[in-house]
């Protein structure tokens, strides 16, 4: 039974997710030179899913050789990666505002997939799950979207927003995991910590 896990992501809402149930945990984050970014190139047509999946479990592989590298305490740990697709058209974080007001102008007024992907390692097992929630929006106007990527918000953001944030206007409708939108479902979070034995609450 372990007590506490390692958390290898740099998201200030994934911690604020897991300590919302209580889970004890210490980051396990990259080097300040190593190319994180480099493991969410999408492939030449690869489905949302197969991605969200293939990027958790390869972003898991490196936090666990860190882990070994670093020669800290063995303990489970955690990744998680979140997509926003329209259809098999994947939306990543916005490269600059320009970008994030097209995504967002895309996603104005029509439905769209969250998908988190979920990746645990205890041990030599990996266990995995994979969230899947539909979010509609509701029309903006041109100025709306320009005064939200003003706002900082969009960037770094699947998709270019934070539904926890003041995207929260735009939110018409979802289906699914809210924690999952955010970044981390806890549900299927709190699945695979039992699965490993891991104690929390």
């Amino acid at each position: 039974m372990a007590d506490f896990i390692y958390l290898a992501s740099q998201s200030p809402r994934r911690r604020q997710l897991l300590e919302q149930i209580g889970v004890r945990y210490s980051l396990l984050l990259p080097e300040a030179g190593d190319d994180a970014e480099a493991l969410e190139a999408v492939l030449p047509g690869e489905a949302p899913t197969t991605y969200v999946r293939r990027v958790t479990a390869l972003k898991l592989e490196a936090a666990v050789q860190r882990l070994v590298t670093r020669g800290l305490p063995p303990a489970p740990v955690l990744c998680a990666d979140t997509t926003v697709a329209q259809g098999r058209t994947i939306l990543g974080k916005p490269a600059d505002d320009a970008d994030a007001v097209r995504m967002l102008s895309a996603l104005a007024g029509r439905g769209h997939r969250v998908l988190t992907a979920l990746a645990l390692a205890d041990g030599e097992h990996r266990l995995q799950a994979l969230s899947d929630s539909r979010v509609r929006f509701a029309a903006a106007s041109a100025a709306d979207i320009a005064a939200y990527v003003a706002s900082g918000e969009a960037t770094g953001k699947a998709g270019a927003y934070g539904i926890q944030g003041r995207a929260a206007a735009f939110v018409e409708h979802i289906s699914g995991s809210y924690s999952g939108i955010m970044g981390l479902p806890l549900f299927e979070t709190a699945t695979l910590l039992r699965q490993a034995g891991v104690t929390f609450g």
